[in-house]
């Protein structure tokens, strides 16, 4: 089976303060079978770390106030591309993030508080078709 993962939950340190998300469940998915890992907003070009960000009003704004929306659209758009390409079968994304939460995602007030919708490249990939999970939601 093809994989496309959030390259933070394969332990690479993209995560926006700099650290990762590693999850044993991915990595044993990484196992047996062939994987394509992905950090939409590195690929937007936003360093690592980053200020962190959240959708506010449909619009990736940053903690301190800069709008990074563009960036977030820009490594959605180059995952999609990739997407397209490889042809995963499934697409295993980190929860809650902006950029990759499925189901969840936080609501822009930087106070923790969670919201129903997907991040910005969960969302586009899902119109495109493609099966997303959220990682809490793996079963290896």
């Amino acid at each position: 089976m093809k994989i496309m993962i959030s390259a933070c939950l394969a332990g690479e340190n993209c995560k926006y303060n700099g650290g990762s998300n590693r999850s044993e469940k991915v990595l044993q998915l990484m196992k047996d079978n062939e994987v394509i890992t992905v950090c939409p907003e590195q690929m937007g070009g936003l360093p690592t770390p980053r200020v962190p960000s959240e959708i506010r009003d449909g619009v990736v704004t940053a903690r301190d106030g800069r709008i990074v929306d563009k960036e977030f659209r820009l490594g959605a758009a180059k995952c999609l591309e990739i997407a397209m390409r490889e042809q995963p079968d499934l697409i295993v994304l980190q929860s809650r993030s902006p950029s990759c939460g499925v189901k969840q995602r936080y609501d822009g007030t930087f106070t923790g508080t969670l919201v129903d919708g997907a991040g910005v490249t969960a969302k586009l990939l899902m119109e495109n078709g493609f099966r997303c999970i959220d990682v809490e939601d793996l079963t290896v």
